[in-house]
């Protein structure tokens, strides 16, 4: 056996000898078995009781592209709500009054503390509790009349959503460091000037990417608007397929737009996060 050259100092001289690439037979074997499962949940697909013919037919039908345009709408409106109401609650999440701070604090506790679908089938059904609203002497109208699916689910999900967003936004506006508070009252704004013109807009940086999964998130829960009639993709799909019996076919059609929307929203989101980290993104090598 040859014997490694040394250095002057005595040391051995590492420098001609070779480096040994580590086998990962882990990764391959991990790896082997993903593509086994997924080879066989495609093969299950190709080969089952599924006409996709009808898969086709259906994507582009008019009821189904109409409940897809039904289904962002509800959702970017649902999201605005949600976005106004959890900044109003986290602003007052922080307020020193302590009225405020408990109105806020009761606020998300009940509304993230019950399911949503429970939520859309109470407020869809208000009318068994309050038969008319409206202001006295000015007008009133039957709660059933106003409380239609679009109405209901819009309250649903736009009241629930702000219950989490307030807790994003606290979170943001935590975030900005204390010196931006003082400063702004030193140079003579007050609380509310100060958060609109300095304070928000540094917490845009750290709640637009949780803000961005929420939105990605509404436009799933919008499915859950079904069991009050509102016409989303979803509930169109299962109107088609109560005629037809064709479930898995429709269900496939349903989860081929909802997977359209979210990869189409998502790098969106990544432009969004980029403009708000100008200046304080770090590149990593």
């Amino acid at each position: 056996m040859r014997a490694s050259p040394t250095l002057a100092d005595g040391f051995p001289d590492l420098s001609q000898m070779q480096i040994a690439r580590e086998i990962h037979w882990r990764r391959w074997l991990a790896a082997a078995a993903i593509v086994v499962v997924l080879a066989a949940i495609a093969r299950a697909f190709a080969n089952g009781q599924i006409e996709w013919s009808y898969v086709s037919r259906f994507l582009t039908a008019k009821v189904i592209l109409q409940g897809i345009v039904n289904t962002m709408v509800m959702a970017v409106l649902a999201m605005a709500l949600g976005i106004v109401l959890g900044v109003v609650a986290a602003i007052m999440r922080l307020s020193p009054n302590p009225v405020l701070k408990s109105v806020a604090a009761g606020y998300t506790w009940l509304f993230r503390g019950t399911p949503l679908i429970l939520q859309l089938l109470l407020w869809f059904n208000l009318a068994l509790v309050f038969p008319t609203i409206g202001i006295p002497g000015l007008w009133t109208a039957r709660a059933v009349d106003v409380m239609t699916p679009f109405l209901a689910a819009l309250l649903g999900l736009g009241i629930n959503q702000g219950a989490y967003t307030s807790e994003v936004m606290r979170a943001g506006m935590l975030s900005v460091d204390a010196g931006q508070y003082e400063a702004a009252q030193a140079i003579g704004m007050g609380r509310l000037r100060a958060l609109r013109r300095i304070i928000l807009p540094q917490a845009m940086r750290v709640v637009i990417p949780p803000l961005g999964n929420e939105f990605i998130g509404m436009v799933k829960a919008t499915s859950l608007a079904s069991v009050i009639q509102y016409p989303e993709v979803l509930h169109n799909a299962e109107n088609i397929y109560y005629a037809n019996s064709r479930v898995i076919e429709l269900l496939i059609v349903a989860g081929c737009w909802y997977l359209l929307v979210v990869s189409i929203l998502t790098p969106l989101q990544m432009l969004l996060e980029r403009h708000f980290a100008r200046g304080t993104a770090r590149i990593i090598r």
